[in-house]
């Protein structure tokens, strides 16, 4: 049974690139790191610190964000677009 919506679109439903969202994600990981590790009231550290603190970031919104993606997409198939 197909959630009612408030928006109807022309367009057929797509499924979401797994693979975009984590390349998206990874890319508001390391900007948010970025924000966070070079602050002035975070303190002075190694340049490793920092680099090892944004690739974790990074990757942690990448999965975060693939993985919320594939639970749409798995969603979606499920009960919404059965044929």
């Amino acid at each position: 049974m197909p959630l009612p919506s408030l928006y109807a679109s022309a367009d057929r439903a797509q499924t979401w690139s797994v693979a975009r969202a984590a390349a998206y994600g990874a890319g508001i990981g390391a900007v948010a790191a970025l924000f966070k590790a070079f602050e002035p009231l975070h303190g002075p550290g190694t340049a490793a610190a920092h680099v090892v603190e944004i690739t974790v970031a990074a990757s942690v919104f990448a999965l975060l964000c693939a993985g919320a993606a594939a639970l749409r997409n798995f969603i979606a198939r499920a009960l919404i677009w059965r044929e």
